[in-house]
This record gives structure tokens, C-alpha cells and sequence, in this order.
């Protein structure tokens, strides 16, 4: 048996890299033959008679641009002939212009302030603008739409950089995972309208229980550290904050479906009423999804609804947004083993028992069934061109089970009493359970905010409470001895309040330095009672002062170029899990440094990040999970993340770009042990589980003509471990998946406004890989161990689906 473990070498995949290689030599020497004739354009764009810093300007169809200097001003060089410019500016009309350009053109363009502005409001205290020393990412609902035909949100970020996404079925339906950084959910703070969205005892975030979420997403900000200070748990790895659907002004509706692969479907209707009178609006969406899933029998039937109704006044915006949805999901977390993944990697173990006959059944109900409702009322004003603020009221309902079939089962695991028949005791029985959980959570948001030409400041509070029942019953037992249907086996109750306050400002010192401060207090209260899932007594009463200040500084060397710094601190507490597999685990904090360059002109785009991310009592991924597939972590006492990213974006000609991104990082912990046949090693510094040391994404896109793109999207992520000791058994391999996303605008002379087709073609190569997985190890008996007891390993692996598809068309009208 290996006791001392050796890290294997990163071997890349060179076949599909030299593959894509030649690719893009193809694409260079074909497009660069069509280069055309160019002129300069430039100009002046101005705001109540001032020149406007940071206004977007936006070559239509293409990602290629430019952006305005301190002055006011921009300079593009374009191909001769017909030309479209998109001028946009946070808070400002955007303004479309169209001309023929045959010569150099000095093009002046006028911004007016918004009314939709007031949408913005609501994120202020959230989210950070592009010069911000906070490293981030930000996403469109263009963006989404273009690969938006059933997976779930998490699976339509696998392309921003440091991310690594995951699917237990397999395909991107029902539950998906995301990890930045190498950090796991647990640590990403999400916000849905400012509102905080992650689970308060799990910390985790269930995008299953909001099937087709991606439908009603205006945009989203994804920061990658701490991060700004925000509502909910503290940002470990990053946050997601998401905004749903602005208002539309004019009336519209949609009916959307898709098709592909393992019958997967999605069905969504939306509509909008345009402003009513001026000043109101209803608008919604209803969804349905399902798949049968990669994997066997890992089928998914999720029924979403958002709906919006919202009052619009010259200074105010009043937004009441209910949105939810119910899954159904047959489970799948058990994974599979290596002999499995080698003989049949589609094989699903969830479910299996053994009848009365000796053969082997699958229980065809072994899921997880959960609604889940969100009410929130958010109150927008302005004041004046300075102060605005924002008050935003929330209540998520949630309720559901866990269903299995579970043989041979101790009467005393579920306190029911032994029985006698025909003279015999009987103390064991097959049975069928179900683990509830019912939980309430209620939160207020308020905040101010205050805008000048040196000043951006915002002062906020945050309270919230949760109240959460876990309890089990039993619905069908072949003994039932004293048991009646619907009764409680085990009764918990968890509750926690959550209030933080917090002021940042950023301040324009120059017109070459910004100077970015946040300071945040963070107040949680946690407490349990009753009995654990395994009837063991679970009480915990904790409560925790976190302080969390942040500082920056933003660099403009010139009007393409600006260098930042910054530095966070971040507090997180434990979660429910942890505290059930260890009563004395501790609170883990952060401390995050980053320094980037960012770099933007009209045909290239570069933003360069290093970051130092230093924890202590870091809860780390033990790479086991527990008995219903949620992941044990520990502190990991002192370890540390660091690495480069870079992401860029090429424009080789108007119609064509390339938008590479890649991050290379260590993630150590300083000091790992192992016990190991009754002797516990000290194994030194060793790898962070589900940490990659390369994660790469890069897309090619081809825009002939305006709503027509071809994208060829390819993503690489580098070997990793499942457990901390680098034990060979525990890795996983390193993948490189290319997919192919086409997507087609047409528009009709009658009936439709337009109809958009849209394909995607997912790992077009037919990669057998693995995304995810868990390891772990457990004693047996020995005779030939000195200890009588030695050590073995078990693992799960989660495979990814081969070559699959998905298709869909779109009518607006």
C-alpha cells in the first residue's frame, strides 16, 4: 500500500491543443486576406454641454470598440462603406449612429441622463464600474441569450475566466456547480437584485431550484476575490451579483423552444405590457425544462415562473418581483467508481437495491423534489443628479424533501420498537424515507448613494433572519412497528439573523488616480436544535463579529491604459454541514491582493490580474461527501491561492475575433497531515483540492453579417486532486472541450418583430472527461499490518457528456 504520495506531472492533451492550433492559423490567414480599405473616425461626446469620460463606443455586431478619454474623446478606425457606432454610458441614452464612410469623419455626439437609470440604482451598492480595482467580469443579457436553450446558468459562465463548471446528470440540466478560483460555491456570494441568494446554512447556491433563470437576467457582474462588500455571506473565491429584467417601455412577447439531446427540452412564453399610462408596467415568463440526463435516469423536470409589475415616475422606480420555481430531479450524486467509468461511464448507482428474489431494482422515485418562491419589493429614487437610494424588501419561501428506498434498515435509526412475528424479533426493515426541509428567509436592504464629479459614495445596512425545519418520516416500511405515516423520525430547527453595515467611496484624486475605500462590520447569529439526519443531537449556538476592510487604487496611464491595486479582508463563518462533522470548526479569513493592468483600444482588449489570496483556517474540500452529496470541508489552518489571469479579446477584421482568457495559479496548503494505518504523516506542503494549476477558455467568433455569428467556443482545465495528500488515486485528468454555438437573427416583413435560430453543439470532439468527483479513505481490518489496521481509498467520479446538441428558435413579437 502507497503511504508516501508523489504528484504526477501536468501532462497536457497535446492532440486537441494542436487541433485548435491549426485552426487558428486558418482563421488568421483566411480572415486577414479580407481586410479592407479604412478611414478614421472621431469625435467629441458630451453630456449637459461637458465632455464625458468612460462613454462606450461600439462597433454593432462586433465586440471591437473604443472608449472615451478624460476629454471627452474617442478615435476609431474603420472599413470603408456602411458603418454603425453604439455610443453607451451607465445612466445615459444609448445612441445608435449609421453613416457610409468613404473618407476620415470627425463624428460629435451628444449623451442625454436616462430615465432607466433608476434601474441602476439598485446595483450601486453592489457592483463596481470598469475602472475599479476589483477584478471582474461583466455579462449581458445578449450574451446569455446566444447559448441560453435549457442548461443552467452556472453552465453559461464556463467561459469567464478562473471558472470551472460541472453537472451531475452530466449535460448542464438540474444540478450544476461552479467553482472560481478552485474555490467551491460554498464561497461564492450570489445576490439576486441585491437581494442575498445563497442557502444561510448550507452557504450553498441551488441555481435548480430557478430552472431558466437565464431568461429573466438583465446582466451580471462576476468579481473574482472578495470582491466589493456586499449583502448575504462573505465572497471567498467571488461573487455573482445578478439584476433581472429592466422595464421594457414597449409591449412585446416571446415564445422560445428547444430541443436536443437525452429529450431535452425547454419551453418558455414571456411577455411585457410596455408602460402603461407612462408609468407602469407587468411583465413575466413561464418555463418549463426537462431531460432525462447523461447519466442514467438522471432526469430533470423543472417548472419556473418569474413576474415583474412596476411603477416608473421622473425619479422613481417601484419594482415588485415574484419569481420561483419547482424541481424534480431523480438524484445522482453517488457517482461512479473507476471499473465504472471505464465499462459504463453513463451508469448510475442511485436508487439500486436488492428485491426479496435476490435481483437487482432501481426505486424509480430516489429524488429530490423542491419548490421554491421569492417575493421582493424594491423602492428606487434620485433625489437629485447626486443622492439616490434604494430600499428592497424580500421573502423566500422554501419547502421539499428527499425521497429513498433504504434496505434493511435498525428500527433503532428511526426510534421504532422491535416486533415479534411468529416467535421471531424483528428489528430491521426495508423502508422508504423522506429528509424535509422548511425554511423561511426575510431581509431588508437599504442604501444611499451620492455621485459627483470626484465622489462615488455609498453608505448601506443589511438585515436578514432565517428559519429553517429539518425533519425526516417515513412513508412506506414492509415492518412498520409502532410508526404511523407522516411521523417524524428526527425534528432540527436552525435559525440566523445576518446584519452588516458598510460605506465605500471611490475618489477621484485626478484625472490619473482613483482611490477606492470600503469598511464593512458583519454581525451573524447561529443556532440549532433538535436531532441530525442520523438522530444525533446537534446544538449549536455561535455568534460572529466580522470586520471586513477593503482599499484600491486605479492608475490611468493613459487613455487605453490603467494600472490598480487593491486590497480586501474577508471574515466567512462555518456552515450547518461543517458544524455537524466537527462542533469546534472555526471561522476562515482572507486576505486578498490584487494587481492588474488593463489595456483597451479599438481593436484589442487585455486585462492582466495577479492576485495573492492568503487564509487562514481556509474550509477547504476534503473531497468526501456526506450521505445526501454535499461536500465535507475543514479548516485547513494556514494555505494560500496564487495566481495570473489574463483575458483578452482580437479583432482581426470586423467580422472576425478571438477572445482568449487563461489563469495559472498555485494552491497550496502549508501544512497537510494523513493518518495512515494508525500513524498520522506529515505530508508538507501539498495541493488545494479541485484546484487546477491551468484553467483556459478562448472563443473564435465569425460575424459576417449583423445577427448572424458562428462561435467556436474551447475550454481546458488542468489535472487537479480530489483530497489534499496528492495521492495519485485522487486526480482528476486534465480535459480540453471545444463546442459550437451558431445563432441566426431573421427578420420578417409581417407577423414577428423577428425570429432568432440557435444551435450549440457541446464537445463537438467526443472528449471523455470528468469535471468532478469526490475521495476519501476508511480503516479495515489487517492481519499483516504491525496496527492489525490499515488504510484504503474509495472514489466517485462524475462524468461529463459526450458529443451532444441543442437547438432552438425564438419568435418575438
Amino acid at each position: 500500500m502507497k503511504i508516501l504520495f508523489k504528484k504526477p506531472s501536468l501532462c497536457l492533451n497535446w492532440r486537441p491543443l494542436k487541433t485548435a492550433f491549426i485552426f487558428t492559423c486558418f482563421c488568421f490567414a483566411s480572415f486577414l486576406s479580407l481586410a479592407q480599405q479604412s478611414h478614421v473616425v472621431s469625435g467629441t461626446v458630451t453630456m449637459d454641454n461637458q465632455p464625458l469620460p468612460g462613454v462606450n463606443v461600439l462597433i454593432k455586431g462586433t465586440r471591437s470598440g473604443a472608449q472615451t478619454g478624460v476629454d471627452g474623446q474617442y478615435k476609431l478606425e474603420l472599413a470603408q462603406g456602411d458603418n454603425i457606432l453604439i455610443f453607451s454610458f451607465v445612466g445615459a441614452s444609448s445612441v445608435e449612429k449609421s453613416f457610409y464612410l468613404d473618407q476620415d469623419l470627425v463624428l460629435n455626439i451628444t449623451l442625454e441622463e436616462a430615465p432607466e437609470s433608476l434601474e441602476e440604482i439598485l446595483l450601486t451598492a453592489i457592483r463596481v464600474d470598469a475602472t475599479s480595482p476589483i477584478t471582474h467580469s461583466d455579462v449581458d443579457k445578449e450574451d446569455l441569450a446566444k447559448r441560453n436553450l435549457g442548461q443552467d446558468l452556472p453552465v453559461l459562465l464556463n467561459y469567464l475566466p478562473s471558472v470551472v463548471t460541472t453537472s451531475d446528470a452530466g449535460a448542464g440540466v438540474g444540478y450544476t456547480g461552479i467553482r472560481v478560483r478552485g474555490i467551491n460555491a460554498q464561497s461564492t456570494n450570489v445576490t439576486i437584485n441585491g437581494i442575498p441568494y445563497n442557502d444561510s446554512e448550507s452557504l450553498g447556491t441551488f441555481w435548480v431550484n430557478l430552472g431558466d433563470f437565464a431568461s429573466s437576467v438583465e446582466s451580471l457582474q462576476l468579481q473574482r476575490g472578495v470582491g466589493t462588500s456586499t449583502n448575504g455571506a462573505g465572497a471567498f473565491g467571488a461573487s455573482i451579483n445578478v439584476l433581472t429584467d429592466n422595464i421594457s417601455e414597449v409591449a412585446f412577447a416571446e415564445i422560445s423552444n428547444s430541443f436536443g439531446s437525452f429529450n431535452t427540452r425547454k419551453h418558455t412564453v414571456k411577455f411585457g405590457t410596455g408602460l402603461l399610462n407612462e408609468h407602469f408596467e407587468i411583465s413575466g415568463r413561464l418555463s418549463n425544462i426537462k431531460s432525462d440526463g447523461y447519466i442514467d435516469r438522471a432526469t430533470s423536470d423543472l417548472k419556473s415562473y418569474f413576474l415583474q409589475a412596476a411603477y416608473k415616475g421622473d425619479n422613481t422606480l417601484i419594482k415588485a418581483v415574484v419569481f420561483g420555481g419547482n424541481e424534480l430531479t431523480y438524484q445522482a450524486y453517488n457517482g461512479i467508481d473507476a471499473t465504472q467509468l471505464a465499462e459504463d461511464r453513463r451508469f448510475n448507482p442511485s436508487g439500486q437495491y436488492t428485491d426479496e428474489e435476490g435481483n437487482t431494482q432501481f426505486y424509480d422515485n430516489e429524488v429530490d423534489d423542491y419548490r421554491q418562491d421569492h417575493y421582493q419589493l424594491h423602492w428606487n429614487e434620485r433625489y437629485s443628479k447626486q443622492w439616490t437610494s434604494t430600499v428592497s424588501l424580500n421573502y423566500t419561501q422554501g419547502s421539499g424533501f428527499f425521497e429513498q428506498y433504504k434496505e434493511d434498515e435498525d428500527f433503532a435509526d428511526y426510534d421504532l420498537t422491535p416486533i415479534e412475528i411468529g416467535g421471531e424479533t424483528i428489528n430491521t426493515t426495508d423502508l422508504i424515507r423522506r429528509r424535509w426541509l422548511d425554511n423561511d428567509f426575510y431581509v431588508l436592504n437599504a442604501n444611499a448613494n451620492y455621485k459627483d464629479d470626484n465622489w462615488n459614495m455609498s453608505l448601506g445596512s443589511s438585515y436578514s433572519y432565517y428559519d429553517g425545519d429539518h425533519f425526516g418520516e417515513i412513508i412506506w416500511a414492509r415492518f412498520a412497528s409502532n410508526s404511523e405515516t407522516k411521523d417524524h423520525y428526527y425534528d432540527g430547527n436552525g435559525t440566523k439573523t445576518d446584519f452588516n453595515t458598510f460605506a465605500k467611496a471611490t475618489y477621484r484624486l485626478n484625472d490619473k488616480i482613483s482611490l477606492y475605500g470600503d469598511l464593512q462590520l458583519r454581525v451573524v447569529d447561529y443556532e440549532t436544535t433538535g436531532l441530525t439526519s442520523d438522530r444525533i443531537p446537534f446544538n449549536v449556538d455561535e455568534r460572529y463579529n466580522f470586520f471586513n476592510p477593503k482599499a484600491g487604487i486605479t492608475y490611468k496611464i493613459n487613455r487605453a491604459n490603467d494600472l490598480y491595486f487593491s486590497y480586501a479582508r474577508a471574515n466567512r463563518e462555518p456552515n450547518r454541514d461543517d458544524f455537524e462533522n466537527n462542533q469546534t470548526v472555526k471561522p476562515e479569513q482572507l486576505n486578498d491582493f490584487e494587481l492588474g493592468w488593463r489595456h483597451n483600444t479599438e481593436q484589442f482588449r487585455l486585462y492582466v490580474n495577479g492576485y495573492y489570496m492568503g487564509y487562514n483556517e481556509q474550509l477547504i474540500l476534503t473531497g468526501q461527501i456526506d450521505n445526501v452529496g454535499n461536500p465535507i470541508r475543514t479548516n485547513s489552518g494556514d494555505s494560500y491561492r496564487m495566481g495570473l489571469e489574463v483575458d483578452a479579446a482580437l479583432a482581426i477584421s470586423n467580422t472576425f475575433s478571438i477572445q482568449p482568457n487563461f489563469t495559472l495559479s498555485s494552491n497550496k496548503n502549508i501544512s497537510t497531515f494523513e493518518s495512515v494505518n494508525g500513524q498520522v504523516l506529515d505530508l508538507g506542503k501539498t495541493d488545494i483540492s479541485f484546484s487546477p494549476e491551468l484553467i483556459a477558455a478562448n472563443a473564435f467568433v465569425y460575424q459576417p453579417k449583423d445577427g448572424f455569428q458562428i462561435s467556436l467556443l474551447s475550454k481546458y482545465v488542468g489535472e487537479q486532486f480530489m483530497g489534499n495528500t496528492e495521492n495519485p488515486d485522487s486526480k482528476l485528468d486534465s480535459y480540453f472541450v471545444n463546442d459550437l454555438n451558431v445563432t441566426y437573427e431573421w427578420i420578417p416583413k409581417s407577423i414577428f418583430k423577428s425570429v432568432v435560430f440557435s444551435a450549440l453543439v457541446n464537445n463537438i470532439f467526443n472528449e471523455k472527461y470528468v469535471s468532478n468527483g469526490y475521495f476519501g479513505s476508511f480503516d479495515f481490518e489487517d492481519d499483516t499490518s504491525s496496527t492489525g489496521i490499515s488504510t484504503g481509498y474509495f472514489t466517485g467520479f462524475y462524468p461529463q457528456a459526450t458529443t451532444n446538441f441543442l437547438a432552438g428558435v425564438t419568435l418575438k413579437f
